[in-house]
């Protein structure tokens, strides 16, 4: 029987060491992917912090699953919520995760964290599973930006029987790079899910941070690799699309 299951991916500016201001405009991103009948909406790696891959920056706004800060945003999510797909700097353990939270009915349900790490990501530990979620009946698995690069990263959440693989991304990227990848996202993106006949949702950062500059893209890609719909690559908003399953 197919089902059509409305998403949504919030494209966002970077909140660098504020919290509470990256936790007061994901609430209101929630609350509209909502009013909109969205069952799941995702935010951009390492969101709720800032990705900033510095000892200094982790070592100062890390937080754990079960910090006041975290404890505070869930209790401040509406009543019957989508499913929120969260990316944020975790302490683990007496170290530290690239992590993105399944967040439902205000609770953390499972996390999944950042198993393929850059070079400048040594700080963090590399995750070592690919757990699968479900969202009013959609399956779905994580990626996190890199992660996108390897194809067995997304045939793993296919073989446990996903339909959608969520992208949590922040290519906040020196301008020279950020030309050169502006549009491979979305081709690398295409391949895996050619590859393993998944839907993928994107989220990203937009805007300037120093010397560098992100345009996202956030998406929305079909099976064959489609590009069904797409933000602006340089301005704040949020996608409402459809998954057919």
């Amino acid at each position: 029987m197919v089902k059509t299951i409305r998403v949504a991916a919030a494209q966002t500016v970077e909140f660098v060491g504020e919290v509470e201001k990256a936790s007061a405009h994901a609430i209101n991103l929630v609350e509209r992917s909502k009013e909109a009948g969205s069952s799941l909406i995702c935010f951009p790696e390492g969101y709720l912090q800032g990705y900033i891959a510095s000892v200094e920056h982790i070592e100062r706004f890390a937080l754990s699953i079960d910090a006041p800060e975290i404890q505070d945003f869930l209790s401040r999510l509406p009543e019957n919520s989508p499913t929120v797909v969260l990316g944020f700097i975790e302490a683990l353990g007496g170290g530290f995760s690239n992590c993105a939270a399944i967040i439902q009915n205000r609770q953390i349900t499972g996390c999944y964290r950042k198993t393929h790490l850059l070079a400048r990501e040594n700080m963090f530990m590399a995750g070592e599973a690919y757990p699968v979620f479900e969202a009013d009946g959609l399956r779905f698995g994580v990626n996190i930006c890199y992660d996108a690069n390897f194809p067995e990263a997304a045939q793993s959440i296919r073989d446990l029987g996903a339909e959608l693989l969520v992208c949590c991304a922040n290519n906040m990227l020196p301008r020279t790079i950020a030309e050169k990848w502006k549009n491979r996202h979305n081709s690398i993106r295409g391949q895996r899910c050619r590859e393993t006949g998944l839907w993928l949702l994107s989220s990203d950062v937009t805007g300037c941070r120093d010397e560098c500059v992100a345009w996202g893209p956030t998406s929305l890609l079909d099976p064959s690799g489609r590009v069904v719909q797409q933000l602006p690559l340089d301005e704040p908003g949020l996608l409402l699309a459809e998954v057919t399953v």
